[in-house]
């Protein structure tokens, strides 16, 4: 089970840090991040960006054992060669316990408000799938083998690169692709993704079998993939503590898709999600200061929803 934070209003490295920990301690396989440099509501003047992989390189070397991510990052973001690198040096800080989650980018005034790029859809995806090819390409070449590796796209070139950055797992990291376009995602993830993940979706079950089609399209056994979706949640152990937790969820699209109630509630939608086809589900949260809520989801839910390993 991995909890994915996305706080509210920005937060301080140290309460990054603090859920993180909490996370750890409480028995989760993972905890990710989300990767926005403005809130939901971009008038929300209290947000306080930080970046994700600067955050999580220090995550890195402050927790011992969770597993680390985004989910997901923004491909406008970051050049691919320094992306590549980046991932591959907080997968040694770590020991191995980095995961890239990545996606096309898609909040437009995020972008203005950093003086970034935002292309047209297509060149998104153009851009999205070419630093995919180039990420993996630097990771899995030899170092001092000739000629190197060379990627001649639209968009990106990386000439005869004999020095690419070393990652600790292998091949390397795993890589996390998701969203609702129904044609281009699941056709780059099905090349690319160590895991799919669904989104936040009321039909998680209808996204993995056009992943599972994409899969075929290309000869790959769509079962070589983890299939994850996104759980919001706000749980109690009264309906009243439930619903004050439910608050912080300011969108309506993410209340309708949230489960906000005890744990048994949790556990059963939990359930649910596993019957349509997700082997990994995301708890998101979204108060970071409510350190008892994962507290409460370690020791109600977890042990509900995990199976023990085998000696």
């Amino acid at each position: 089970m991995r909890v994915l934070m996305e706080p509210r209003h920005g937060a301080r490295y140290d309460d990054i840090l603090a859920l993180a920990r909490t996370t750890e301690r409480a028995g989760f396989e993972a905890f990710f991040r989300s990767d926005h440099l403005l809130g939901v509501d971009s008038q929300d003047r209290t947000f306080r960006p930080t970046d994700c992989w600067t955050t999580l390189a220090g995550l890195a070397r402050d927790t011992e054992a969770v597993r680390l991510g985004s989910l997901v990052g923004a491909a406008t973001f970051r050049q691919p060669g320094v992306l590549a690198n980046i991932v591959a040096s907080i997968d040694e800080m770590s020991g191995g316990r980095i995961e890239l989650g990545l996606g096309t980018g898609w909040y437009e005034r995020e972008h203005a408000a950093f003086g970034l790029p935002f292309p047209e859809t297509r060149e998104r995806f153009d851009r999205f799938e070419e630093q995919l090819a180039v990420i993996t390409g630097l990771w899995t070449t030899p170092i001092g083998e000739d000629p190197g590796f060379s990627f001649q796209g639209k968009h990106y070139r990386v000439e005869a690169n004999r020095t690419p950055p070393r990652t600790v797992q292998s091949p390397h990291p795993p890589i996390i692709i998701g969203g609702s376009g129904p044609k281009r995602t699941p056709a780059i993830a099905a090349r690319f993704a160590t895991e799919f993940n669904s989104a936040l979706t009321a039909d998680p079950a209808a996204r993995f079998a056009v992943f599972a089609r994409a899969c075929e399209a290309i000869g790959r056994d769509p079962g070589d993939a983890r299939l994850s979706t996104v759980l919001p949640v706000a749980c109690g152990t009264t309906e009243a503590e439930a619903q004050r937790r439910g608050e912080v969820m300011v969108s309506e699209f993410i209340r309708a898709n949230a489960t906000i109630g005890s744990p048994s509630a949790v556990v059963d939608r939990i359930g649910e999600l596993r019957e349509a086809g997700a082997d990994t589900v995301y708890l998101h949260i979204y108060d970071i200061h409510d350190l008892e809520h994962i507290e409460l989801l370690g020791a109600e839910v977890l042990p509900h929803v995990v199976t023990p390993a085998v000696a």
